[in-house]
């Protein structure tokens, strides 16, 4: 081959290269913005999925089973009994001592509730619940207070239905509160403020399952009653659980009328 023809076939060559190495070098770059583009679309597709699930509500909780939620109707009637905005107001408890009765009836919307009276452990509780029961003081009042999870009680006594109503006084200090902090199905007990001994006043709870309700700094609760028969009456507004302000019973339930012997 004459030195002409070699040199054209070199540069041929060389030419031929120069062309395979600029179409590689363009497919990387290709290949390399591809790459850049698929790397902010993964991108862009995380923060949307983190953002999308940052914005869902979370799950509601599961519901409290408190051991007396029911689907069974109400087989009590239900009362339309409103609360009293400004009840009866007594200047003064009654003295201790003052009433001996031995035993009370709870006439309610759902049956009757007899109770045994402590006069001799309680003297001043039953002094003042024999005298507001005479003055119809609990006629038409709303139980507003129903516990169903750790004690097992239902609160009644407050004309206002609020838990802050009472008879005008208060009185104290504690009697005959179990030294074991126990306190039996059937005990009837005063209400009062915590660590306050001196606030006993009208309101009273019905325990229907043994409960441990521990003292505080005023000891425990004034015990005035047990429950001889009409437990029943308690435990089926229990079992319907509270109502949905976590506080009321839903089975509602009125004092009618508090009678004495």
């Amino acid at each position: 081959m004459a030195p002409s023809q070699r040199d054209d076939a070199r540069r041929r060559r060389a030419e031929e290269l120069r062309r395979q190495a600029a179409a590689a070098d363009r497919r990387r770059r290709v290949v390399g913005v591809l790459g850049v583009v698929l790397a902010l679309v993964i991108a862009v597709a995380v923060v949307v999925t983190v953002v999308v699930t940052d914005d869902e509500p979370a799950a509601a909780p599961p519901p409290v089973d408190t051991g007396f939620a029911t689907a069974e109707p109400n087989p009590c009637p239900v009362p339309d009994t409103q609360p009293t905005l400004e009840p009866a107001q007594f200047e003064a408890a009654p003295e201790a001592g003052s009433s001996q009765a031995t035993s009370a009836t709870i006439t309610t919307s759902c049956g009757d509730i007899t109770v045994e009276l402590l006069p001799d452990a309680a003297p001043q509780a039953v002094a003042s619940f024999a005298f507001l029961a005479e003055e119809n003081f609990f006629s038409g009042t709303i139980c507003h207070r129903l516990v169903t999870t750790g004690i097992y009680v239902l609160q009644c006594g407050d004309p206002t239905a609020t838990g802050s109503g009472g008879p005008g006084y208060s009185f104290g200090p504690v009697e005959n509160a179990p030294a074991d902090d126990v306190y039996p199905a059937g005990t009837l007990a005063m209400a009062r403020v915590g660590g306050d001994g001196d606030s006993n006043g009208s309101q009273f709870f019905l325990v229907y399952e043994d409960s441990v309700i521990p003292s505080d700094a005023a000891g425990g609760y004034t015990v005035f009653g047990t429950v001889t028969e009409g437990l029943d009456v308690v435990e089926t507004i229990a079992a319907g659980g509270n109502a949905a302000d976590g506080v009321a019973p839903a089975r509602p339930i009125t004092i009618e009328g508090v009678s004495t012997q």
